[in-house]
């Protein structure tokens, strides 16, 4: 009995017991740290693009070049209408579809899961980038083209815009647009191929172009001084 007394008196030693654990505030549980934002690179935005122009994906490429064509040869040359190239588009699709699944179901396979298609978001978000994107460079074009101080780039500006509206006259707008889509990804490639030889062209142009503008100014300002001149004599 004395010796069950003893161990049941003796007090356990600070070491043996476990200190709780620290309370934490109400703050230190609710607040989290704020999450970052998803950003996607600037130079992630425009790369289908690029490689599109520049036949990087030739498939992909001749691909937009003859659904173009088929398109301006379908509305601006046979004259159908939009909406009914649409609806037989959109009714050979779905007859496609339709006749791939039986089969697939009548050789006793699996057909594919279509309704479980999405976009996903992440696509959606470079596609908006990409666009935002397309409309800062045009607006950030068109204040660094109003405030360039050098006169020839303001030309050049101002008779490329001549010109198109000029050319629109003789088109509609559909075939400038299939103008534009092809020579859009025909004049980079062939830029791109040419690069020094044209680079060189454009700076004899610019030299010669400058110098015609000082012959230009000398003579109106040597033609200015010769009245002046008159004029004090008359005087």
């Amino acid at each position: 009995m004395d010796a069950k007394e003893e161990l049941i008196e003796q007090p356990s030693s600070p070491e043996s017991v476990s200190p709780p654990p620290p309370l934490r505030s109400d703050k230190e549980t609710t607040e989290q740290p704020p999450s970052r934002p998803v950003s996607v690179s600037p130079s992630l935005r425009s790369d289908i693009l690029r490689d599109v122009v520049f036949w990087r994906r030739k498939n992909l490429s001749l691909l937009v070049l003859v659904l173009a064509t088929a398109t301006w040869v379908l509305l601006d040359v046979y004259q159908f209408n939009s909406i009914t190239i649409v609806s037989g588009a959109a009714i050979s699709i779905v007859t496609l579809l339709f006749l791939w699944g039986n089969l697939l179901r009548l050789l006793g396979k699996e057909p594919p899961d279509l309704p479980g298609l999405k976009i996903s978001e992440q696509s959606t978000m470079d596609v908006a980038n990409s666009c935002r994107g397309i409309v800062e460079e045009a607006v950030r074009w068109m204040f660094h083209v109003s405030v360039e101080r050098e006169w020839f780039v303001f030309a050049q500006v101002v008779g490329g815009l001549l010109s198109l509206s000029y050319i629109g006259t003789f088109t509609d707008l559909l075939t400038f647009l299939y103008i534009g889509i092809v020579m859009g990804m025909t004049v980079p490639v062939i830029y791109v191929k040419y690069d020094d030889k044209i680079k060189r062209a454009g700076d004899q142009v610019k030299v010669k172009a400058k110098r015609l503008y000082e012959m230009v100014e000398q003579k109106i300002k040597s033609n200015k001084f010769v009245i002046k001149e008159k004029e004090k004599k008359i005087e």
